[in-house]
């Protein structure tokens, strides 16, 4: 696994209030910040999948983000359901300025 300092990029996944599911890869490796562990399931270095309802979990990866697959509680992806996660994705941050 990459050190801290080579994994400067992030991929934010925010609830809005309907249980839904995600899958991200990137290709290079990918691993939880620290508050959305228990929530996540790594597949490999370099997909993790994960559910979220409400809230905010982080990721952070080395790379170039590869897919984002979001569906929401019924099985709708997020280019036809509202109800879908917000995805953020921030190439280059510090930790200093993800407020970690």
């Amino acid at each position: 696994m990459p050190s801290g300092n080579e994994m400067m990029n992030y991929v934010t996944i925010i609830g809005r209030g309907v249980p839904s599911n995600y899958e991200i890869s990137v290709n290079g490796n990918i691993e939880p910040v620290a508050d959305s562990l228990e929530e996540t399931t790594v597949i490999s270095e370099h997909a993790v999948e994960g559910t979220i309802e409400t809230g905010v979990h982080r990721f952070q990866f080395s790379g170039e983000l590869a897919n984002v697959h979001v569906l929401d509680w019924n099985g709708t992806p997020a280019s036809e359901s509202p109800s879908t996660p917000a995805v953020h994705v921030d190439y280059g941050l510090a930790v200093r300025d993800i407020g970690n």
